[in-house]
């Protein structure tokens, strides 16, 4: 692996770490999130909760998040797991 993308990984583990890190210390109410696999930081699951007083109240909804190898200088990639309708979220969407 050449110098630069070494150091690519290193530098976006240590954000994820950190994030990860700060969001079992400080958990987000209606969210959980867990390691796809624990070898893997890249792959994230997320189990979303729906808030109370919404249309999604008592729902639960699971995610992918990808997060790409020069996180954070590139977006990571989010698709729902679970089939829903809404306006904004497209079934076809694939990583």
């Amino acid at each position: 692996m050449a110098q630069h993308d070494h150091s690519h990984v290193a530098s976006s583990q240590k954000a994820l770490m950190l994030e990860m890190k700060s969001l079992q210390e400080q958990p987000v109410e209606g969210f959980k999130i867990t390691l796809v696999d624990e070898a893997d930081m890249y792959n994230w699951e997320v189990a979303i909760f729906g808030p109370p007083n919404t249309h999604y109240e008592g729902g639960y909804f699971k995610a992918r998040i990808k997060f790409p190898i020069d996180y954070p200088y590139s977006p990571p990639a989010f698709r729902f797991l679970t089939k829903m309708w809404h306006p904004n979220i497209y079934e076809e969407v694939q990583f």
